[in-house]
Parts: C-alpha cells; structure tokens; sequence
C-alpha cells in the first residue's frame, strides 16, 4: 500500500505575522507548509519544495507577487502550481491586475479563516484532478502510438 505524499503550501508573505496566522489556519489540516520572506526567496522555494498551492502576498521586497505570479505561470515546469494571492490589496484595478497575471484566486485581508480553508481545500483538489486528467491524457496518447500501424519505410 503506498501512501500518498502531503498537500505542499508555500506561505509567501513578507511578514512574519502573517506567516504565523496562515500557519495556524493551515496546521490543523495536515498541510506540508514552507515559508518565504521576498520575492526571490520564493522563487528559490518553488524549486527546492515544489508546492501544489503558493499562498502568496503581492507586496513584497525583491519582487512583487504580482512579478512572481507572472513569472510562474509563464513557464511550464511552474504553469500548474496554483496561486491564491493572499493580499491587503483589494481594489478592482489590483484584482485585474492578478487576474491577467495568471493568479487562480484572490483573497482580501484580513483574512477569514473558514473562507481561507475552503479556497485551499477547493484549489487543492482542482489541481489534484487536473494532475489526473493530464496523467490520463499521456496514457491515452502512448497507447494510441502503440496501437498506430507502423509505417514502412
């Protein structure tokens, strides 16, 4: 029987503070969680932790979340990790503004515990069947180059 491996999230917020409340909405529910302090510190966390979900602040030092979101979805070995941005930032500008930066969600501080849970509880399992469907989409094509007739040279 293998089991299977934690949701990862990455807190990225500039403020320990904030760090700590997340952390404590978070921890009850068995999360894997690492931390970021500023935009490249992030950077360097999606790599080395490989998050299913980035939790992340848009008003950071080194790099706005705004950079990041854009930098991340831009790429495709970072294209499907999800991003709700966690920010005190709530201005319709600001929300287009993540929006056509490719951001999945978007939550308005101060931030409520039972809306926070159920965002990440929901992005988690969206990413969690779209992981699937991408798995099943491989084993359809392989199967269909192993069944294709073999053209003669």
């Amino acid at each position: 029987m293998t089991s299977k491996r934690k949701d990862r999230i990455l807190i990225a917020d500039d403020e320990p503070v904030n760090q700590e409340l997340l952390e404590a909405f978070l921890v009850s529910k068995g999360y894997e969680l690492e931390f970021a302090n500023d935009g490249l510190d992030t950077l360097e966390k999606v790599e080395s932790f490989q998050p299913d979900l980035i939790l992340l602040d848009v008003m950071m030092p080194k790099m706005s979340g705004f950079e990041i979101c854009e930098k991340l979805k831009s790429s495709p070995e970072t294209s499907g990790i999800m991003i709700l941005m966690v920010t005190a930032l709530s201005e319709l500008g600001d929300i287009e503004r993540a929006v056509k930066v490719g951001c999945d969600d978007y939550l308005s501080k101060p931030i409520h515990k039972l809306e926070l849970l159920k965002r990440v509880e929901n992005m988690l399992k969206l990413r969690a069947v779209t992981n699937e469907l991408e798995r099943l989409r491989r084993y359809i094509d392989a199967m269909e180059d192993a069944l294709a007739p073999k053209k003669s040279v």
